[in-house]
């Protein structure tokens, strides 16, 4: 099986009713709708970094799709197409099939079209590019945060951390912990529902300090954030007790969960959101005016991911 037969077979598809071309001419073709903007990022999984050597095929496929999905989200995007560049060491079908079948199964759940890419010999990486769609003008941003914002978070926080730093200790996760490590789920739902209410928004991918850190620089403002208040699982929350460990909760990242920043008046319009989505927002802290992160309760710094 040459380079070409190995698209053919595993990556060249078209969801029902797609008007695109992509796979197999030298580039894709997008029809736009009217009174929208395109929104597109990239991002790369490599073998050792982004995810253990024991990590399955489908697993892999997953996350690789899904963290670009939360890239989207967190513009209050709604996703279209995206892009493929997979470098395998080896040519496997067992695991090419395994692979392809969830990187479709996900495409699919979010009305997805694959539309293009590239494959090498090499170790082992995963690059998507996806594009995706938003209404002219309401596209979140982090330079939206003001003075007084409440700052809130989706769901719980360190879960994926959390499991990293058990498989690097040689202790298997339980499957909730290997699943939020794994298979995050992007937050695409919401995020088109905070287009309404928030001011500012953010995936948490290298850590919630970090990546908070990014909305305070980019908005030319402070925040004010109560390490208690930070939402976690119960057996993170144990963990956290036993230890003091908070720097896996506050710079781990992984968690692909939403952090945002919304006026005191959209308190009512969240409990709707959090009703009609049953997903748990809790608010952390607020916007303040002077252009530093004081998170109180913890007292060392903490060392988010850096790719470098």
């Amino acid at each position: 099986m040459n380079e070409f037969d190995l698209i053919e077979k595993y990556f060249n598809w078209k969801n029902p009713g797609s008007d695109t071309f992509g796979v197999g001419d030298d580039c894709a073709i997008i029809n736009t709708t009217a009174n929208t903007q395109i929104v597109t990022s990239v991002d790369t999984l490599i073998a050792g970094v982004h995810f253990s050597k024991n990590t399955s095929a489908g697993d892999i496929a997953y996350k690789a799709l899904s963290v670009n999905l939360s890239d989207l989200a967190a513009m209050g995007a709604t996703p279209k197409y995206f892009t493929l560049a997979l470098t395998l060491p080896e040519l496997n079908e067992v695991w090419l099939s395994e692979f392809s079948k969830a990187l479709r199964r996900l495409a699919a759940e979010y009305q997805l079209d694959l539309i293009g890419g590239d494959t090498t010999k090499g170790d082992l990486s995963i690059t998507v590019n996806i594009i995706g769609e938003v209404e002219t003008g309401k596209a979140l941003l982090r330079s939206g945060a003001k003075v007084g914002d409440l700052v809130y978070v989706s769901n719980t926080i360190g879960d994926a951390a959390y499991a990293w730093q058990q498989i690097q200790q040689g202790i298997k996760p339980s499957d909730f912990y290997l699943n939020r490590l794994n298979r995050p789920r992007p937050n695409i739902k919401l995020a088109q529902q905070l287009v309404a209410v928030a001011h500012a928004c953010i995936d948490v991918s290298d850590g919630l300090e970090q990546d908070l850190l990014h909305i305070l620089k980019r908005s030319k403002v402070g925040a004010k954030i109560d390490l208690n208040a930070i939402p976690m699982s119960a057996e993170v929350a144990r963990y956290v007790d036993n230890t003091q460990d908070w720097c896996t909760v506050m710079a781990g990242g992984d968690d692909y969960e939403l952090c945002f920043t919304v006026p005191k008046t959209s308190a009512d319009a969240l409990k709707t959101i959090e009703k009609n989505l049953n997903i748990v927002l809790t608010k952390i802290g607020v916007i303040t005016k002077n252009q530093d992160l004081e998170i109180v309760g913890l007292d060392k710094a903490c060392k988010s991911y850096q790719h470098f």
